[in-house]
């Protein structure tokens, strides 16, 4: 079990961990910026907000498989292909979220600090400390759904005992086996550590509890 959860923490933290260096400046840019095709590309982000998980896995494998434009990195079926199907559900995720809570900063916050001189680079900087808790909310919810993918996971780490088992695929399979009460426990065990990380991110969000930020 030890083990289980170990793997699950390091591919669903790898793929957050890529996901948030992505989808927080991808969001906070969109957020900001105005463009011509700015529309079209916030209709792309909600859709992929909410990409089927069996879809991501299915291009994964395809990618990485012996004969796709990837297999010779000879990825599929391992760790990381996990979290480049993790990362890939999750930064459209991490992206919208920021892109939100960016846009719901005072815009006199913005337009003074451009009337004072500041380049675009600390305006970015500025709006997202002005909105850390909506970014944080974005980290949380990208946490939440990359903890508990199953689908896209199974299909790229076949779900290998001591190498690409983690907690999700762990529960399908006892549950095929008929082991419920096992299937259960990791469940809870699953639920019990997402609730942790969860409150830890939480906890390092200074003032989130006195309404201030």
């Amino acid at each position: 079990m030890t083990a289980i959860v170990l793997r699950t923490l390091e591919v669903s933290g790898s793929a957050l961990a890529v996901a948030a260096a992505v989808g927080i400046p991808l969001g906070a840019v969109l957020g900001f910026r105005d463009f011509r095709s700015k529309r079209l590309v916030l209709t792309a982000l909600y859709t992929a907000m909410g990409l089927p998980p069996v879809l991501v896995g299915l291009v994964v494998f395809l990618l990485l498989s012996r004969q796709g434009p990837l297999g010779s990195w000879g990825l599929l079926f391992t760790p990381p292909a996990m979290v480049i199907a993790q990362a890939i559900l999750v930064t459209p995720l991490v992206a919208g979220i920021t892109m939100a809570a960016v846009t719901g900063v005072d815009r006199s916050i913005r337009e003074a600090a451009l009337i004072d001189g500041a380049s675009p680079r600390h305006v970015l900087y500025l709006l997202l400390r002005e909105s850390q808790f909506g970014v944080i909310v974005g980290v949380v919810a990208g946490f939440g759904r990359a903890i508990s993918e199953v689908g896209a996971v199974l299909m790229v780490g076949g779900d290998i005992e001591g190498y690409t088992r983690v907690m999700t695929t762990a529960i399908v399979l006892e549950t095929r086996k008929g082991n419920f009460e096992l299937a259960l426990a990791i469940g809870a065990v699953l639920l019990g550590l997402s609730f942790a990380v969860n409150l830890v991110l939480h906890l390092l969000q200074p003032g989130m509890y006195s309404g201030t930020s």
